[in-house]
Parts: structure tokens; C-alpha cells; sequence
């Protein structure tokens, strides 16, 4: 007896692959991070960076914010520290925060990895080091100093 439903094979699409969106690298204004403000020239304008320094900017900048801290961030920006460094031991906390800052930094498409950690304890001060891998360009080593 045949099917009341038609049976046929599905063609083969030639030629088409699936297609990642390029990343583009835009351009940013120069943060200073010790200043905790935009950095002005001598003429009172904020320099541009390119895109490579913008995206190291925002690496840094992404480590530096506690996630869910700020309405004006979205969920997916910055970093759970605190929660990371509530840990008992060192070696916990250590291991926290490396997961914590590569979970961060690799939500955006043009950070390829997150490798090379250092961390130095001084008292309630934490430097964190790292070398982040872009996807187009040369790998950046990052070193943010976390209080509190």
C-alpha cells in the first residue's frame, strides 16, 4: 500500500557554507584608568584609539566592572569578582577568578583566548595579569589591579 504523505530526498545546497558575521574592530575615545576618566590632549579633545587598542581598552575595562553592578551594563558585561574571591583558600579563589575573567572576556567575538594568568596577593590588593588573544591582530598582556 503507498503512503498517503510524499517521500522525497532533500537536495544539497551547492556552493553555500554557513557564514559567520565578520568582527570588526571600531574605534573608542582613550580611557585612563588611573584617573577614572576619559584621558584629554593638550587641546582639551579626547584622543581616538584604533580598533586593536579599543578592544584592549574594553578587555580591561570588562575585568575591572562587577557584573551587575550598573543598569547602564548589560548582563553579559564585566566580571562576578566578588563571588570569586570569596573563597577559602587561594588556590580557590585563584582558579575562580581565571574562570570568572576568561568567561568574561571571551563573550565577545573578537577575544579568541584567555591564557596565562599571574596573580599577586598584597594585603586586600590583587594584581591579576593575563595574556588575551584576539582573533585578528597580536596577543595584548593585561594587568588590572583589583581592591576591596
Amino acid at each position: 500500500m503507498s503512503s498517503l504523505y510524499p517521500v522525497f530526498d532533500t537536495p544539497s545546497l551547492a556552493g553555500q557554507q554557513p557564514t559567520q558575521p565578520k568582527v570588526r574592530y571600531g574605534k573608542s575615545f582613550t580611557f585612563d584608568f588611573e584617573a577614572g576618566d576619559f584621558l584629554l590632549d593638550g587641546a582639551g579633545r579626547v584622543p581616538m584609539l584604533d580598533g586593536h587598542r579599543t578592544w584592549v581598552q574594553w578587555c580591561a575595562k570588562a575585568i575591572l566592572i562587577e557584573r551587575y553592578s550598573a543598569l547602564v551594563y548589560s548582563p553579559r558585561y564585566g566580571v562576578e569578582m566578588e563571588r570569586a574571591r570569596r573563597h577559602s583558600s587561594r588556590e580557590a579563589a585563584r582558579a575562580a577568578i581565571e574562570r570568572a575573567i576568561t568567561e568574561a572576556l571571551l563573550v565577545d567575538r573578537r577575544t579568541k583566548a584567555v591564557r596565562d594568568f599571574s596573580f599577586e596577593w598584597n594585603g586586600d590588593e590583587l594584581t591579576v595579569s593575563c595574556t588575551v588573544v584576539p582573533t585578528i591582530g597580536t596577543a595584548e598582556r593585561l594587568e588590572v589591579t583589583l581592591s576591596g
